[in-house]
């Protein structure tokens, strides 16, 4: 991984891992729904800004590595990312 991508992804990965602690203990605490469904949002937030990184990372060392080879690396990095955006389309 590219340095500041990796320490920017470890950075959001743990913010993530704080946000869903809490999550679990307005769970326990029965808080208000609305609360807890925002908090989740907030998460899901969080994790879109993750692939974002981790998008940009492969993008610009396994895809830039793959379409340099071309040929068939090139053909597999263009199914690689049409899966990405299909699994990202399925979500919504």
């Amino acid at each position: 991984m590219i340095d500041d991508l990796k320490k920017r992804s470890l950075h959001r990965a743990r913010i993530l891992e704080g946000q869903l602690r809490g999550v679990t203990k307005m769970i326990e605490n029965e808080d208000y729904c609305v609360d807890i469904i925002t908090q989740t949002l907030a998460i899901q937030k969080s994790l879109r800004s993750l692939n974002k990184l981790l998008v940009e990372n492969h993008l610009r060392t396994h895809v830039a590595h793959m379409f340099a080879e071309g040929g068939e690396q090139q053909d597999a990095a263009v199914a690689e990312l049409l899966t990405v955006y299909e699994l990202e389309n399925r979500s919504k």
